[in-house]
């Protein structure tokens, strides 16, 4: 793609993107089940009405363009609504799971300088803790609580017409915050400019969405890649998306993919990997689907052939980051080479570099790296000048991420240059997870990596330096699991912990867990 086509208009809001399928009073944008298989059905008007409803209470509240405010629910009709309604008032987003705790919505809030907050009703207990609970301007969804607005009861009796607030493509639209290696979580800047992007790519060119499709996309609201697919993809190119708010269950996505007649899907390795291992593929009835995409990891060879041969489908990787869009992918219709990553989707935009930020053009190995004028780029990290002047390098933008180019234009993935973890489809930074560990009193010193798993990609392991006073058994790795449960998101707990009595360290004393990550690597091979 040229960076041309990517550019939104100067004012320029991502709500106009979607209102306008709110034309045709007949057309559906949102298909709800829950897990005991109850629906429920809404037309892009009724939505874009709802969310007016909402944008009301919010303005009633004192709430204005800037103000940021910080989005906990779960995957429902009603999360479509706020985000909507927030974006349609300028008003900037913080995506924030179900699962995070009080310790990682302190930091967002204190970090953000949120103003607001908007809440399922079942996890307002994480928020009672907060410093800044009493300024606060709370909304609950779905129940009733002290010193929390009634969002569900306001905006019943709200008008259902809307002025759009003037935005411009650079205006931000979005703070959402990513794992870092070795620091806090680091909020990364979108602008309604960077959606703009974002809908001219993704939903054409990997998703291939078409108006009127049944799309399924599994992420979960609270991270960047809901905001990528269920909510931009599907809405922005006016397909009907499909919510399922439901534990995972092999057997269960398959029926639901027949039920429904799915046309585009969009899960995590770790679910294409329990699908694949089920003995009666073939006994579900996939024929309405004609994409199904993957991201977070390459995908298993295995996998792949499993869909193909029972299905007809070949399932395409796509890449892309928090801080851009997707960069690289399998099209439809296109040569899919196993184990590649694809082609470059918005072609010069996207190159491999090396250490002195030249672009490499010999088929080496290099870091993936973004044009910095790319529209498909973030604006920064919010107030962090050090890192975002870190993750430049040159011209261009640096992934953290490395890569070669074959002659064919295809990208082949080698490896991270930093210690994220990527687990089911969860991006976790150890900093986080050694920062929780190091305060159990048990705990000495800790170094936390990636050790692969065939279901998972990988998992979290702990390597652990216990106090002299304490001794290593299963009884205080379950003590020290459970600490880090309640402490952090439990997505980030270590699922495997090993003491020892010491760790490798560079001459400066950093730890090296590129040693202890490459000793699980090689574990995993040789068994």
């Amino acid at each position: 793609m040229k960076k041309e086509d990517l550019i939104a208009p100067q004012t320029y809001n991502i709500v106009s993107e979607i209102e306008k399928y709110a034309e045709n009073p007949a057309k559906e944008a949102i298909l709800f089940e829950n897990e005991a298989g109850e629906t429920q059905t809404i037309t892009y008007a009724n939505l874009i009405k709802n969310a007016n409803r909402v944008g009301h209470v919010f303005l009633n509240h004192g709430l204005t363009k800037g103000d940021k405010v910080l989005i906990l629910m779960p995957r429902a009709i009603e999360t479509y609504e706020i985000y909507l309604a927030a974006l349609k008032l300028g008003l900037v987003i913080i995506p924030s799971s179900e699962m995070l705790r009080t310790k990682d919505l302190q930091h967002r809030i204190s970090h953000g300088e949120v103003s607001a907050v908007v809440a399922i009703a079942e996890h307002l207990d994480e928020f009672t803790q907060i410093a800044e609970y009493d300024e606060l301007i709370k909304f609950v969804v779905g129940g009733q609580a002290e010193h929390w607005h009634d969002l569900t009861a306001e905006k019943q009796q709200a008008s259902t017409e809307l002025a759009m607030v003037e935005t411009s493509r650079d205006d931000i639209a979005l703070l959402s915050y990513t794992s870092g290696t070795t620091a806090k979580p680091k909020a990364v800047i979108h602008s309604h400019g960077w959606g703009y992007a974002h809908m001219q790519t993704a939903p054409k060119y990997w998703l291939s969405i078409e108006e009127g499709d049944t799309a399924w996309a599994t992420a979960a609201p609270g991270w960047q890649k809901w905001v990528w697919s269920p909510f931009l993809s599907i809405m922005g190119s006016g397909g009907k998306a499909f919510v399922y708010n439901g534990k995972f269950n092999a057997e269960k996505y398959l029926e639901l993919l027949q039920k429904h007649e799915v046309n585009v899907l969009c899960c995590t390795p770790t679910e294409y990997r329990l699908m694949a291992k089920l003995p009666n593929l073939s006994d579900y009835d996939l024929s309405q689907l004609h994409s199904a995409v993957s991201a977070g990891e390459p995908l298993n060879q295995e996998v792949i052939e499993q869909f193909r041969k029972n299905f007809d489908l070949t399932v395409r990787d796509g890449y892309g980051q928090t801080e851009n869009t997707l960069l690289i992918g399998s099209l439809k219709g296109t040569e899919t080479r196993i184990g590649s990553m694809g082609r470059a989707i918005l072609g010069d935009q996207v190159a491999i570099i090396d250490e002195d930020g030249n672009r490499i053009e010999d088929g080496t190995t290099g870091d993936i790296a973004v044009a910095l004028d790319s529209p498909a780029l973030f604006k920064g990290y919010y107030k962090d000048e050090q890192r975002t002047a870190d993750s430049k390098r040159g011209n261009y933008y640096v992934t953290g991420d490395r890569a070669r180019v074959d002659e064919d234009g295809y990208f082949w993935f080698e490896g991270r240059r930093d210690d994220i973890i990527i687990s089911s489809g969860y991006t976790i930074g150890p900093f986080e997870v050694e920062d929780s560990l190091i305060g159990h009193s048990a705990v000495k010193e800790c170094a936390v990596v990636a050790k692969p798993h065939d279901i998972r990609g990988n998992i979290v392991k702990a390597f652990v330096i216990l106090q002299d006073n304490y001794s290593a058994d299963d009884a205080l790795v379950k003590d020290l699991q459970n600490y880090v449960k309640q402490d952090v998101a439990p997505y980030k707990y270590p699922r495997e912990i090993e003491f020892v009595t010491d760790l490798p360290k560079t001459n400066s004393g950093k730890i090296r867990r590129v040693e202890l990550r490459e000793a699980e690597i090689a574990k995993y091979n040789n068994q």
